[in-house]
């Protein structure tokens, strides 16, 4: 019997996954070695759906969860699901706390889903900062409580989730270490986790990382040098002067003519007069003034550790976006970058939903 049930538990598994996504379900069971006789997905944005077709061209599409008729999964091994958090997000004014609006309804045709299929086995996940009353009725649905996971213990990225599952022996995964510095492509970070890749990271302003704590920027050092320029007919001052173009000027014997510089202007408030000017705490102060007005009057503001130099701040890449998520690099190539910066934002933390996956090995 041992040996009948250890054969069994490597058999190909048939999946059916709502709210699919860019198929990370797919990509996690194949990290976790589970094999997979078929894969039936249910998603509405059509970006993402290529991006499915892209890599997994044998995942079957149905569409809209509302006009599935999950009876057909009869037999299904496992369901999938993380129904959008949209309508239950603490970011949004008026978020629903309650199991009347339009998110439970979205929840609900999983539970459909669940009953109808009559999966063995399900996994699905929310954020960690929906409403407490929110977090009882899937439990009481689901039969199950939550485990959050940090996917920050995976990856570089600080994204706190909720998994519902009746998969045994779950655990917390092993803390990788990974921090955002290692997985840039250029430039440096000041924080060493991403703050949590959301759908609209394509809009990122710095103001959003400054104070909102929320679409994580970087620093990419720019080349400069040191010039003297006349201020009057006979008197000459030094001045750091930065190139626009992110290019280093050309290499001279002069040292100056080739400068990564001091202090670290990396932004600024409002227009950015003489006291809305935001620099690094690293490297030489900006020179007191006397006068001037604005936030920063008279000293300037400091907001972000970096190392000396001058720097222009970037929004993430997508394939550093898509490595968050501890996806393949460009694996969501093929839509426009608003479009990957959305998908990747709404997926799955890959490794975090595979170590779950693993779980099944040990059944």
């Amino acid at each position: 019997m041992n040996c009948l049930t250890n054969a069994m538990k490597f058999l190909p598994m048939k999946i059916l996954s709502l709210f699919d996504g860019i198929s990370c379900g797919m990509l996690a069971l194949q990290r976790a070695g589970i094999p997979v006789e078929c894969y039936d997905a249910f998603e509405i944005d059509k970006y993402a759906v290529t991006v499915s077709k892209n890599n997994f061209p044998d995942i079957v599409h149905h569409g809209d969860v509302f006009d599935g008729d999950f009876t057909k999964f009869k037999g299904y091994d496992l369901l999938l699901g993380g129904s959008p958090c949209t309508y239950w997000s603490i970011a949004k004014k008026g978020r629903e706390t309650t199991s009347d609006g339009m998110g439970f309804k979205l929840f609900m045709e999983y539970v459909r889903a669940l009953k109808e299929s009559e999966c063995k086995y399900f996994l699905y996940e929310n954020n960690f900062s929906i409403h407490q009353n929110i977090k009882d009725e899937i439990s009481k649905h689901l039969g199950v409580q939550p485990i959050m996971i940090n996917s920050a213990l995976v990856s570089a990225q600080n994204r706190k989730r909720c998994y519902w599952t009746n998969i045994p022996n779950i655990t917390q995964p092993e803390d990788l270490g990974i921090m955002l510095a290692d997985v840039l492509e250029n430039g440096i970070s000041w924080q060493d986790k991403s703050y949590c890749m959301t759908s609209s990271y394509n809009g990122a302003v710095l103001y959003n990382t400054l104070e909102r704590k929320q679409r994580t920027m970087v620093a990419v050092p720019v080349g400069a040098a040191q010039r003297g320029r006349y201020v009057d007919e006979n008197t000459t001052e030094q001045h750091i002067e930065v190139r626009p173009d992110g290019k280093s000027n050309c290499l001279t014997t002069v040292q100056k003519d080739t400068l990564v510089c001091s202090p670290v202007r990396i932004g600024q408030c409002g227009k950015g007069g003489q006291g809305q000017r935001i620099y690094s705490v690293r490297g030489k102060s900006v020179t007191l003034s006397a006068n001037g007005g604005g936030q920063g009057a008279k000293t300037g503001l400091y907001k972000i550790d970096l190392p000396d130099g001058d720097y222009i701040i970037r929004k993430l890449t997508p394939v550093e976006a898509e490595r968050l998520q501890t996806l393949p690099d460009n694996y969501t190539e093929g839509i426009s970058n608003t479009q990957r910066y959305k998908c990747i934002g709404n997926g799955w933390t890959v490794d975090v939903i595979a170590h779950i996956l693993g779980g099944l090995h040990g059944i």
